[in-house]
């Protein structure tokens, strides 16, 4: 039914949303802003200059350089640490049979970080970032790039998402999209399948 399919990273794959969520709240602490959990949310799944423009419109007085490096260094310290795979990750890989990809909006740097302290990496033929389109997620350019990297119709992409931001792009792109929202609920606008795991997602999907 499809000749590939196409995961999204952070929250997906990978528990790094709650590590964001939890050093970001702190970050903006340190620096005179009490931002609630709905504001944090509504960053997720943003590219960082997206992000950027949403904070600065919210908090226009913020000192988003000093935000962000306090931010990014806290962050980073939690990935090093170690980074848990969301359930049913490992059963899902090791399970099917088509070609797979990373398309993400993390850097490429961090991306292949973040692959390699979870011990995933191997599993991917290509790994597209935010370093490789000129137009990020919610664009659908991303899916449409690792598309092409195989030379297949995006039609016949499977992608596996967590955000809105990230079904969007996927779904505009013209793959089937399989959501299992993380840290912020959904109501699956963008997806043909909006599921609890992955497992279940891939099963309603028809790829295991």
């Amino acid at each position: 039914m499809y000749d590939a399919l196409l995961f999204d990273l952070d929250g997906t794959l990978i528990d790094t949303e709650s590590i964001a969520l939890a050093t970001g709240m702190a970050a903006f602490a340190a620096h005179g802003h009490d931002v609630d959990v709905s504001f944090m949310h509504a960053l997720v799944g943003k590219d960082e200059p997206s992000a950027g423009r949403l904070i600065r419109a919210t908090l226009p007085h913020v000192d988003l350089d000093a935000v962000n490096l306090h931010w990014r260094t806290a962050f980073s310290a939690g990935v090093e640490s170690g980074l848990a795979l969301k359930p049913g990750v490992t059963q899902l890989l090791a399970a099917v049979r088509q070609p797979l990809a990373i398309v993400t909006s993390t850097g490429r740097t961090g991306a292949h970080r973040k692959l390699a302290i979870a011990g995933i990496a191997d599993a991917f033929t290509h790994v597209v970032t935010l370093d490789d389109v000129t137009a990020p997620k919610p664009a659908p350019d991303p899916y449409l790039l690792a598309a092409s990297m195989f030379g297949v119709d995006p039609a016949r992409c499977l992608v596996f998402e967590d955000s809105e931001t990230g079904a969007e792009a996927a779904h505009r792109a013209g793959c089937t999209v399989v959501q299992v929202p993380d840290v912020v609920p959904s109501q699956g606008r963008w997806a043909h399948h909006l599921a609890p795991d992955l497992l279940t997602g891939a099963r309603m999907a028809g790829v295991i």
